[in-house]
């Protein structure tokens, strides 16, 4: 099969920049997987999943369905990060790191930090140890496979960033491509509020004395995030907008 009937079936299935980024990636590929991966398309499988790659703060991440697809939302968090930090060499901790996008993003920016990635799933961390290794930050950046609660290094980063799951169990709201990602990286109890109150506890043992620690919310999540963090002592520092004019990011000091 040409590029060009490819590119026609695909775009019947999936629109012209679906067409246009599948067809750039594969080349010429067979009949048999060009309808394959047309049936993915009308299912509303994301193109990242397809192949199997997400650019994301202009770095390219291998994803997979193990882990959440990067979105742009998240590039203000990095932002965030990068614009604050002034240390020397800064120790990060990014809990819940999925494809390592954020940590790996930072790491690129920051060429002094050290870090370490931690996720619950193992399928997210083998991701994030291979996006580790093909940006050649693997001396820098540890993945290790623990979950926020079982994570106990006593104060020793400088920086926490999160982007934990904080979906309330039951919202309809997700986009379709959110149907393919796992479950454990989108939802969480208590209204979508289980993580913030884990990591705000745990945190405490985490940062080093001036400490700060930036995270994603969800829509309408401000206030209470806020108050949970507020009481565990931590000092709100500012929030941050998305693209969209919408408040994304949370920052805070602990002492």
């Amino acid at each position: 099969m040409t590029i060009n009937q490819a590119f026609e079936i695909l775009q019947k299935s999936g629109g012209i920049r679906a067409a246009r980024i599948i067809t750039d990636h594969f080349g010429p590929m067979t009949g048999i997987r060009v309808r394959r991966i047309a049936r993915q398309l009308r299912r509303d499988v994301p193109v990242a999943k397809i192949i199997h790659e997400k650019w994301f703060y202009g770095i390219r991440f291998y994803t997979n369905t193990a882990t959440l697809d990067p979105r742009p939302d998240t590039e203000t968090l990095v932002s965030a990060v990068i614009k604050d930090c002034t240390l020397d060499a800064p120790r990060i901790l990014d809990a819940g790191t999925g494809t390592g996008c954020i940590i790996g993003a930072l790491a690129k920016n920051i060429p002094t930090m050290h870090g370490i990635g931690i996720d619950r799933s193992w399928g997210a961390v083998r991701v994030a140890r291979k996006n580790m290794r093909r940006l050649g930050l693997a001396d820098r950046i540890d993945i290790l496979w623990r979950g926020f609660a079982t994570f106990g290094p006593d104060r020793c980063f400088d920086i926490v960033v999160t982007n934990p799951p904080y979906i309330a169990h039951g919202d309809t709201m997700v986009d379709a491509g959110a149907r393919h990602d796992p479950a454990m990286a989108l939802y969480a109890r208590d209204n979508g509020l289980a993580a913030y109150k884990t990591i705000a506890r745990r945190a405490t043992q985490w940062l080093r004395p001036g400490g700060r620690i930036y995270m994603e919310i969800g829509i309408d999540q401000e206030t209470p995030v806020r108050e949970i963090f507020d009481h565990f002592g931590y000092k709100f520092v500012r929030s941050e907008q998305d693209l969209g004019g919408i408040t994304r990011v949370l920052i805070f000091d602990y002492s």
